[in-house]
Order: C-alpha cells, then sequence, then structure tokens
C-alpha cells in the first residue's frame, strides 16, 4: 500500500521565530544582513514561495529568559500559527546557569504558544565546546550543560507536539563543511540544511506545501585559514563577550574534573547533573 498521505491542514500564513543567533542567520550573509535557516524555510511554505508574514525576533545572544520574558510577548501578539523556539546555548556559557529555570521558562513559552493554536518548532544543539575543540577539563563541564539543556528540550517538544529536530546527531556535527569559521554557527550549506530538514517534518504534516530550499550554497564554504582568523580575531572577543563572567567558575569546574578524574569519581559529577535534571523535569510536570 502506498503510504497515508498527510491530513489536510491550514496553510501557514504567519510564521515567527523566537531564539538566539542561529536563528537570527548568523553564518549565513546575503548582502549587509544575516538571512538564515528560518528565511529559506518561510520561502518553502506556500507553493507560490510567498503569502507567507515572516517575523524573526531572535537575537544575537539571547537566553531563555529573553525569550520568555520579551520575546514571547511580541510573538504572541503576532497570532502566529508556526513558530520556532531554539535556545539553550547561551545559559550553558553563563555564570548563572540553572538547569531548573531554563527548564520552567522554556515550558512556559512552549506552553502558552500551543495554547494559542502554534504549531511548535525545536532543536536540541551541539555541545559548545566539543565544537570549539576545547581541552577535555574545560570541555566536560560544557558538556554535561548542553546534554541537560537538550533533554530538557527533547522532554518538553515532546509533551507540546513540537516538530523537533536533532542539530547534536554527528551527521550535523562531524560535517565541518555545514558550520561556519567560527565552529559554533551554521555556514549558508548548515543553514540549508537545516531549512530542508524542517521542511521535510513539516511536509510529513501536511504544513509545507512549497518547493524545499536548495542544499547548494551561493558563496563559498571558508577555509581552515577562515577558521583560524577568526578564532585569532573576532572568535577571542566573542568569547569574552559570550562567557566572560563564566570563565573563573568554568575554571574551578575544569579543576574539580582533573580531581575527580585522577581519584576515578568523575560519575559523582555526572550523578549531579543527572539529578539536578530529573528535578527540573519534575518541576515542569502539571496535573
Amino acid at each position: 500500500m502506498p503510504p497515508a498521505r498527510p491530513p489536510a491542514a491550514p496553510p501557514v500564513t504567519r510564521f515567527v521565530v523566537l531564539g538566539d543567533s542561529l536563528s537570527e542567520g548568523v553564518g549565513d550573509r546575503v548582502g549587509e544582513r544575516w538571512r538564515g535557516w528560518a528565511a529559506l524555510l518561510a520561502e518553502g511554505l506556500r507553493p507560490d514561495g510567498a503569502g507567507v508574514a515572516f517575523t524573526n525576533l531572535s537575537v544575537s545572544g539571547a537566553q531563555s529568559g529573553d525569550v520568555a520574558e520579551t520575546q514571547l510577548t511580541e510573538a504572541l501578539a503576532l497570532r502566529p500559527q508556526l513558530a520556532s523556539v531554539v535556545v539553550g546555548v547561551n545559559d550553558t556559557l553563563r555564570r548563572t546557569f540553572d538547569i531548573g529555570q531554563f527548564a520552567r521558562r522554556l515550558d512556559r513559552v512552549c506552553a502558552e504558544l500551543t495554547e494559542a493554536g502554534t504549531v511548535l518548532l525545536t532543536a536540541c544543539l551541539p555541545d559548545p565546546g566539543r565544537m570549539l575543540g576545547l581541552p577535555l577539563p574545560l570541555a566536560r563541564p560544557l558538556a554535561r550543560r548542553q546534554r541537560a539543556v537538550n533533554a530538557v528540550v527533547h522532554a518538553l517538544s515532546t509533551r507540546h507536539g513540537a516538530v523537533h529536530l536533532h542539530l547534536d546527531a554527528p551527521a550535523w556535527t562531524d560535517d565541518r563543511s555545514l558550520w561556519s569559521a567560527d565552529r559554533l554557527h551554521p555556514g549558508e550549506r548548515g543553514h540549508r540544511a537545516v531549512a530542508g530538514a524542517f521542511h521535510r517534518l513539516l511536509r510529513d504534516r501536511g504544513l509545507a506545501h512549497g518547493t524545499p530550499p536548495s542544499p547548494e550554497p551561493e558563496q563559498p564554504p571558508p577555509t581552515r585559514t577562515d577558521a583560524v582568523l577568526w578564532l585569532a580575531t573576532a572568535g577571542t572577543a566573542w568569547v569574552l563577550r559570550r562567557c566572560g563572567d563564566l570563565l573563573p567558575q568554568l575554571l574551578l569546574l575544569a579543576a574539580a574534573e582533573v580531581r575527580h578524574a585522577a581519584t576515578g569519581t568523575s560519575a559523582r559529577l555526572d550523578a549531579r547533573a543527572e539529578h539536578a535534571l530529573t528535578r527540573a523535569l519534575a518541576a515542569t510536570m502539571r496535573e
């Protein structure tokens, strides 16, 4: 038997994007502005490639608090039929990281949008320490935080019926051609791949009726030299802006990693993180 056709769904005419630099489009520059996966996806939602009111509220550096306290209000006022909520990496790069607070904020954003009749797009994200190639004692605390964030995103995506993309999978993280010189944001090829993956998922739900974005970039991919130059110049400034308040704490966390590794008790650190995650998810459960 042929596969069942997806049920008919009202055409998407309002698409709103919430999040940080990844959704803002950083890494995919067209002229003097960022374009990004969300704009590419919007073009493929309708058969004629038009007729969709597209609003991108994402801001570089945004954390879950910015999405919950500022972007959500603006998004609800636009009454979107489709909204993407992709956030979390910047939370992990702050001294104030609290997985419980992140879970409560994201749950509120997802709940209020779905209660308004909005279909959600979500994604789990790569570990920034691994993408940047940090030494293991520095990378492990960040990896533990990103795993917790992704676990929350997975759980809430299931709870709220979101269209979810696994951007932390090896197929994404191991293919360097998908990433820009900074190693943290997709390049043009990567943004096109993200848009194409979301388009396929939405098509399966009967929500994307237009032509999917082309996977082929219009600009050449960054070279190794580009990556080295970025890390030596703009990359240093980026690290100071994004995680300057984390660095002293990260050094303490790295020292703890080394100490526990030396005594064979690293599992205790994982157990603590798992316990905090369990409490965070339990706190978002409703009757």
